[in-house]
């Protein structure tokens, strides 16, 4: 039975684990499905936890469509009706091409930069991979880490060595890569004097992860940067 009642919290539910009552789950699951649109059954089959990737392929699974990652306003043909998992990103197929068009021609024509190389839009097909290694501030050596790459304890250190340290956050509110209210969430728990709270702003906009893809949101991102710059500087 869940200490917390008839109708847990969502966070209290996880948290109860097996001791969650079936009527309790399926208030939940309910509740979710209000949230965030996936079927009521396919979330007690998930038990109450739902995968990024899973998320991107169920949510219009009826459609036959994935749903994108880095911006979930674009979506696409499944690649395999049959797999559990989102196998590609709708977002990246839909804007990748002009991005690297347009970065060739820059490259090129523009700086007289890379006659006879091949620009490669990713290294991951080359088999890179990040070394997330990290020694924080008073935290282990990097050797012994482990958990993964957590670089909050420096913005922490580096806000309490310079107390006139000021931090703007942007994003986009359709962005599952680096999702909304992950950002203001870590902000909101940083190991700080609550006074330097005043010290970090917020601005998102109506686009995913690249920003830039919308015009009007690459405006107003250019003019809150160049605000913010302007309202620190010499401070």
């Amino acid at each position: 039975m869940c200490a917390c009642g008839q109708k847990p919290a969502l966070w209290a539910a996880l948290l109860a684990g097996s001791t969650l009552q079936d009527s309790e789950r399926q208030a939940v699951a309910q509740k979710l499905h209000n949230y965030i649109g996936l079927p009521v059954d396919y979330l007690l089959k998930s038990d109450l936890r739902v995968e990024g990737g899973a998320f991107s392929k169920m949510l219009d699974d009826p459609e036959g469509l994935t749903t994108g990652r880095l911006d979930t306003r674009y979506t696409g043909p499944h690649l395999d009706p049959l797999s559990e998992q989102a196998e590609y990103d709708p977002q990246s197929q839909a804007v990748s091409a002009a991005y690297t068009t347009a970065i060739n021609e820059y490259l090129r024509n523009e700086l007289k930069y890379g006659k006879d190389q091949t620009y490669k839009p990713s290294i991951y097909d080359e088999g890179f991979s990040w070394d997330l290694r990290h020694h924080a501030p008073g935290g282990p050596p990097a050797m012994f880490q482990e958990s993964g790459t957590n670089v909050m304890p420096d913005l922490a250190f580096a806000m309490k060595a310079n107390p006139k340290m000021k931090v703007l956050l942007t994003g986009g509110y359709f962005d599952l890569a680096t999702p909304f209210f992950e950002g203001i969430y870590e902000m909101h728990h940083l190991p700080i004097p609550r006074g330097l709270q005043g010290n970090i702003g917020y601005k998102y906009y109506e686009a995913g992860h690249m920003i830039y893809v919308n015009e009007g949101a690459l405006k107003r991102f250019h003019e809150d940067v160049a605000g913010f710059v302007r309202e620190t500087a010499g401070k």
